[in-house]
């Protein structure tokens, strides 16, 4: 396993992220401790979850997994979407905040979470309490540092603003949907991750199976068992970029899904992508990325599969007037 540096924090983490949705829906308890076990022996040192995860069953696997292995690892959970049934269990007031974490703690059977990413914008509260609530947890040494998830780079800009006007913890890290169909970040999210030296953790690498190619095949998976997915991905034109991008892998003779995960790897903002699996062959499968190394060249040439996001401003890069002429 090769590591990199977490943004600015000096900790080295795994060049991969073990994602835990499955665990507790698509992989029971048994299947999702074999995955972490494999996963740790890989070196993988890095966690990702969330306190909604099948109603926080996810969190309790993990904190039944955990035990011995506690201080090799770095975990993360996110606070936002509804969880316990009551009206004000959703959001990110500060009530939310603190008492997702705190129930999220007894779940992971920890004392800290070492990442405390706010999972989505909350336009019905202040940024700014909702920055403070997260300072206030890692003055108690209750997380470690703040993410973002599904910001947009206008958003995640101003949670950088506050934080320095306040002196809060700084943002130390973004995690953004990212794949060869799903180019949005590409605009502005990853641009700005460079320019503030953000770590970026990218999710969904496979577009929910999408690009493994098993949709052609007639094979199930989220897209059909989950309409969130569905709509996520109701688009023709990903089914003709997929149909391009796995007829490349096999001329090439790799796994589609590897060379999915390889292709975001070979992105220079990214940090490491978050790799989710329903069983170990799954996991298998897709962590053949760390034997991939892509060049630019190659990288090129799989990005050309796929459709160009407009440029967040409509005109050309400086690069490319430069070539046109002023």
């Amino acid at each position: 396993m090769e590591y990199t540096r977490l943004g600015t924090t000096g900790l080295e983490i795994s060049k991969v992220c073990l994602g835990t949705m499955t665990f507790g829906n698509e992989a029971d308890e048994t299947v999702s401790r074999t995955i972490m076990d494999n996963a740790l022996e890989r070196g993988v040192n890095f966690f990702d979850c969330a306190h909604n995860y099948n109603k926080g069953v996810t969190e309790e696997i993990v904190g039944r997994w955990i035990g011995p292995h506690r201080d090799e690892l770095l975990l993360t959970s996110k606070v936002f979407f509804p969880f316990g049934g009551g009206r004000n269990d959703q959001g990110l007031s500060r009530r939310n905040i603190i008492a997702s974490v705190e129930r999220s703690l007894k779940r992971l059977q920890t004392d800290r979470i070492e990442i405390l990413y706010l999972h989505h914008w909350d336009e019905n509260v202040s940024l700014d309490e909702s920055l403070r609530a997260v300072n206030t947890l890692i003055e108690q040494g209750k997380a470690l540092y703040l993410g973002l998830s599904n910001f947009a780079a206008w958003q995640a800009a101003t949670a950088i603003s506050i934080t320095r006007l306040k002196n809060y913890a700084p943002l130390i890290c973004i995690q953004p949907m990212y794949s060869l169909v799903k180019r949005q970040a590409e605009v502005e999210l990853l641009p700005l991750a460079r320019y503030e030296n953000l770590a970026v953790f990218p999710y969904n690498v496979i577009g929910a199976g999408l690009l493994t190619g098993k949709y052609l095949r007639g094979e199930s998976g989220r897209l059909q068992e989950a309409e969130m997915y569905r709509q996520r991905y109701d688009d023709p034109r990903y089914v003709e970029v997929t149909k391009r991008f796995v007829e490349y892998a096999q001329r090439k003779k790799v796994s589609p899904a590897a060379l999915a995960a390889a292709w975001v790897m070979a992105h220079p903002t990214v940090t490491a992508p978050i790799i989710g699996a329903r069983n170990l062959e799954q996991l298998d499968d897709t962590l053949q990325c760390l034997d991939m190394s892509l060049d630019a060249e190659e990288r090129a040439e799989i990005t050309a599969l796929s459709i160009n996001p407009p440029s967040a401003t409509d005109r050309e890069s400086m690069e490319a007037m430069r070539k046109r002429g002023w």
